[in-house]
């Protein structure tokens, strides 16, 4: 999981597509979530396989500083569904 202030969610959208760290190379699925009262505020929910795969591709994420170019950001956090009742 991953929440980013991209400042211009059309101008980020194509660069994120691209995926140039590699981090979504395993993904098994990908979902986008955007503030309903900032659009340019987005959550990033990536699924993968294993913890040890969300870890990995966490640690190429990191490595490869594209993220360093938002000051408000919260994440990559690997996190695991906690099953509770509704």
């Amino acid at each position: 999981m991953t929440r980013i202030q991209v400042g211009d969610f059309d101008t980020w959208k194509p660069m994120f597509d691209q995926d140039l760290p590699g981090a979504r190379r395993s993904a098994k699925s990908l979902r986008i979530f955007r503030g309903v009262e900032d659009p340019n505020e987005v959550f990033i929910q990536i699924e993968f396989a294993s913890s040890d795969e969300a870890r990995m591709a966490r640690e190429r994420l990191i490595a490869s500083k594209v993220l360093d170019r938002f000051r408000d950001k919260t994440g990559p956090t690997v996190v695991e569904e906690a099953n509770t009742p509704v």
